[in-house]
């Protein structure tokens, strides 16, 4: 698969009503939100910024993160979820890497974080692969992995 496959986009309204619609495996379903429920958190929490992920050109999940930093000093990443139907192609790795740069370039981001939770094997395995520690930090259910740039 090359990068140029995978796209993000920041949510509009020619995308944002097909990524309501987009839906985890079974087995996911209890460790993330739905993404109606992130789209309606970020247009009361604007420093929120969701995007489409696009693979060919069609929408095929759905991220957000936050523009301010948060605990840890870092800049969060709330969501990020491909939907069930093109899991294990790739594209989620291809889209946090997206994702990272774009915090990167947007806020001169220095330390990223993400929380999962423990049971969350596939969260676990992307985001080690790109580069985020466990220093041990844990938010209730969640455990948070940070990438320092």
């Amino acid at each position: 698969m090359t990068q140029k496959q995978v796209t993000i986009a920041e949510l509009n309204a020619e995308n944002w009503y097909e990524c309501c619609f987009l839906e985890v495996a079974d087995d996911q379903v209890s460790h993330i939100e739905p993404n109606a429920v992130s789209i309606a958190q970020s247009k009361f929490e604007p420093s929120l910024k969701p995007y489409a992920i696009c693979f060919e050109d069609k929408t095929v999940g759905f991220l957000m993160f936050n523009s301010m930093e948060e605990e840890l000093d870092g800049y969060w990443v709330y969501r990020i979820m491909i939907d069930k139907n093109y899991q294990q192609k790739g594209i989620g790795k291809v889209a946090t890497q997206l994702m990272i740069n774009e915090m990167k370039t947007l806020m001169n981001a220095k330390r990223i974080v993400v929380g999962y939770h423990p049971e969350n094997k596939g969260a676990h395995q992307l985001y080690a692969s790109l580069g985020f520690v466990d220093k041990g930090d844990r938010f209730g259910k969640e455990m948070a992995v940070v990438l320092e740039n």
